[in-house]
């Protein structure tokens, strides 16, 4: 997923940034800008700060604790941490290798020193609220409406967060996009390494089962 990151990275501000496509991605920028008002510029800012790095590692930290005395096992508090820090290593890798110019907009937050692909925000807050909402659903899947609600909020704050990225002038379209898929592809992972159990049947067949409990 690194090498694919970055070799996407380099697509684009190597041959697309210059074509229609480069252009699409800054008229969505340029129309967020143009249709903002203060009621969602602090909006924005709010859910935006739910992927702020100090909020996502302090957060991450708190879980792997509280998953540890709950669970009474390490498989989840690993998995969160996996999720969220195999993002981290990749965004960083390919904010390094694959600079982009922030959008040609008033940003509304200071840049950071990081480029803008992929959103980082966007995928840390996939990994860590998709990553939580998938713990949570292992732990109460006998319960629909349960599942629902944690996939509704596991969901919902990462997608607020890509908008806000955008509406805030510090990532294009493709950037969030990209961090989205990003960040689902470590948990993903993750999930299969350390939330699934594999045993051996008789006739020597590996199969694979969810390790939710009884």
């Amino acid at each position: 997923m690194a090498a694919l990151t970055i070799g996407v990275g380099l697509l684009i501000t190597k041959v697309l940034e210059t074509t229609t496509i480069g252009a699409n991605d800054q008229g969505v920028n340029e129309e967020l800008a143009d249709g903002r008002t203060t009621f969602w510029s602090d909006v924005t800012d709010v859910l935006s700060s739910l992927s702020d790095t100090p909020v996502i590692v302090i957060a991450t930290a708190v879980l792997v604790v509280v998953f540890r005395l709950v669970f009474k096992r390490w498989n989840e508090s690993l998995f969160l941490v996996v999720a969220v820090w195999s993002q981290s290593i990749i965004f960083l890798l390919s904010t390094v290798l694959a600079e982009r110019d922030r959008p040609e907009v008033e940003r509304l937050d200071p840049a950071p020193p990081t480029s803008s692909f992929p959103s980082g925000h966007t995928s840390a807050a996939v990994a860590f609220y998709c990553g939580v909402a998938l713990v949570l659903t292992f732990h109460t899947h006998r319960y629909k409406i349960l599942n629902v609600l944690w996939w509704l909020v596991g969901l919902g704050i990462p997608i607020g967060i890509a908008y806000s990225r955008m509406y805030r002038g510090m990532h294009h379209l493709s950037d969030v996009a990209w961090g989205f898929l990003l960040g689902l592809v470590c948990v993903a992972v993750a999930a299969n390494a350390l939330l699934t159990r594999r045993r051996t049947t008789r006739e020597g067949v590996r199969t694979t089962q969810t390790a939710w409990p009884p």
